[in-house]
């Protein structure tokens, strides 16, 4: 049977730096009071002129692209983690798709937050797997900004969530490395502990005064409960991947977890007792960019030689759902 590796990784974020002093001004808080609870120094918000989330997803495609030494029509398939596409409907798989000149092929959009790129890549390793394509496209692309409530009311989230694109390519490969195994969770009891209620086409009418004047067009989360959840999660799914193939953690090169909350990813690097050059964090100057954290943060890492011919690298992410995901590669 054929694995899958990933052959190139390329990111971009938006222009537009937004650091704690700039929040200062419009809401009450401070650099001291977001860096404690959440490690972010500055994020990058989007352009409403310039950028997209589909564009975005573009711009780090061609980087991933020029990366593997690849070219465009070598993509068999496309899988888009994004709760924030740019249309109600269609999904910006499409939208991407027609910007890369990539019409005819598959585009499957998947909305599983924080832990999209994750299940991205697993679906992406099993296509492969079972021979149905060569050469796919994942992508996890987000505009947070435009949903946060930036008030005092709304600061505990929108001092967190940012805007940004990842994209990695992988191919089939008959070598023994690439994605070893992927493992998927999920628990909708606590769907209402992180979410955004509307436009939902489940009210009488998607669309009312009411709605507009409320809230609930805002983000919302249970910053408690999410963390109580996370730090189990996170450590459950890497003894996981870890177990299924026969490792330990002290086996691991590089651990690559979603970047929600620093507090969250040093909590876990004590609980697997790695050094901090075997866990790679930024959000400190990215925030938390959903689906995109993951190869985000992966493209920077390869980009600053962390990642490694042979090195045994680990994905872990939860977020909104509640859903959970991790992921084995040998690089």
């Amino acid at each position: 049977m054929k694995k899958s590796k990933i052959v190139g990784l390329g990111h971009y974020v938006p222009e537009k730096v937004v650091k704690n002093s700039d929040l200062e001004k419009i809401m009450d808080t401070n650099n001291e009071w977001i860096v404690e609870r959440t490690g972010i120094e500055e994020r990058r918000w989007f352009d409403p002129e310039k950028d997209t989330v589909s564009n975005m997803a573009t711009r780090a495609t061609h980087v991933a692209l020029e990366r593997a030494g690849l070219d465009v029509k070598e993509i068999d398939f496309i899988v888009f983690a994004t709760i924030t596409p740019d249309y109600f409907f269609p999904g910006s798989g499409v939208l991407l798709q027609r910007e890369l000149g990539l019409q005819g092929i598959g585009a499957l959009d998947i909305r599983n937050a924080c832990s999209g790129f994750i299940y991205a890549l697993s679906i992406a390793d099993q296509f492969i797997k079972t021979g149905m394509y060569k050469t796919i496209l994942v992508v996890g692309a987000e505009i947070q900004s435009s949903a946060l409530d930036k008030s005092t009311e709304g600061r505990s989230s929108s001092v967190i969530f940012a805007d940004g694109a990842g994209a990695a390519i992988l191919q089939a490969t008959d070598e023994d490395k690439g994605v070893l195994s992927t493992h998927l969770h999920a628990d909708g009891d606590y769907a209402e502990e992180l979410y955004v209620k509307d436009p939902g086409s489940s009210r009488k009418v998607r669309l009312s005064k009411e709605l507009l004047d409320g809230k609930s067009f805002n983000l919302t989360m249970n910053g408690n409960a999410v963390f109580k959840h996370a730090v189990v999660r996170f450590s459950e799914v890497i003894n996981e991947a870890l177990s299924q193939n026969g490792h330990t953690p002290e086996d691991i090169d590089l651990l690559v977890p979603h970047q929600a909350n620093l507090r969250i990813s040093n909590f876990v690097q004590k609980q697997f007792n790695l050094p901090d050059n075997k866990v790679f964090n930024n959000i400190m100057k990215f925030g938390n960019t959903t689906a995109a954290s993951i190869p985000i943060a992966m493209s920077e890492a390869w980009e600053q030689g962390k990642i490694k011919e042979g090195d045994l690298i680990c994905l872990a992410a939860f977020g909104s759902g509640f859903t959970w995901a991790s992921a084995l590669i040998r690089w």
